[in-house]
């Protein structure tokens, strides 16, 4: 496993945007604070702040280096908050296993293609910002949906749901093109959580509560 760390492509304009805010900020109070222990607390404020939007947005380009076939790689860093089995509505129409992973404000808001294979579906839809960890938000809060067909025809869903902090959610994957383990799905940002959609009979490879990163553990095998 290599792991290397950058600044995601998502927050550079973000990052860039608050460390000139807060330069001006700091300016100004070095110029008119009356005291220079209130200019050395907005001074350390400021940089916290700046240090955690930086942290937020990191980008480990982690690198999945077994063999990626019949398998099903975490599509984020998180908790395993759901593992069961559900009658999804959106587009199979069938029963399917559900794996959620909840992302707090710590983890790697990076999501990854799940298993190789070709785009057959994308869509968005809007809806409410709820807590993700809620099992109604898989379904009620805003989301975008995407389908991959295997090699074998087999079918995945991968489900970005925004949360209660989540605004937007950005989606790389696009109908047509062909995907694999170690590429990135999207992002969400400030909080949420990714649903995957698995057949019944995989070999599910993980635990409620369970941690797990992102394109690095093995969620499931496919039969």
């Amino acid at each position: 496993m290599n792991v290397s760390m950058k600044i995601h492509r998502e927050g550079r304009t973000i990052i860039l945007a608050v460390f000139i805010l807060l330069a001006l900020i700091n300016i100004g109070l070095y110029f008119y604070a009356s005291r220079l222990l209130i200019y050395v607390l907005i001074w350390l404020v400021s940089l916290s702040v700046l240090g955690a939007i930086v942290f937020f947005f990191r980008n480990p380009m982690s690198l999945f280096t077994g063999d990626t076939k019949d398998i099903v790689v975490a599509p984020a860093d998180g908790r395993v908050v759901v593992i069961e089995e559900v009658f999804e509505t959106e587009y199979f129409q069938e029963k399917r296993l559900q794996i959620s992973i909840f992302m707090g404000l710590t983890n790697v808001h990076i999501n990854w293609i799940p298993v190789d294979g070709k785009i057959v579906h994308y869509s968005h839809q809007k809806g409410r910002f709820r807590a993700a960890y809620l099992p109604k938000s898989s379904t009620e809060n805003e989301r975008s949906t995407v389908v991959i067909a295997r090699p074998n025809g087999e079918q995945i869903m991968a489900r970005q749901i925004a949360g209660a902090m989540a605004k937007r959610i950005v989606t790389y994957a696009k109908e047509g093109e062909k995907c694999h383990i170690n590429e990135q799905l999207g992002f969400i940002k400030f909080g949420s959580r990714v649903d995957l959609f698995l057949p019944l009979d995989a070999e599910i490879r993980v635990e409620l509560d369970q941690k797990v990163y992102g394109n690095r553990d093995i969620i499931a095998r496919l039969k």
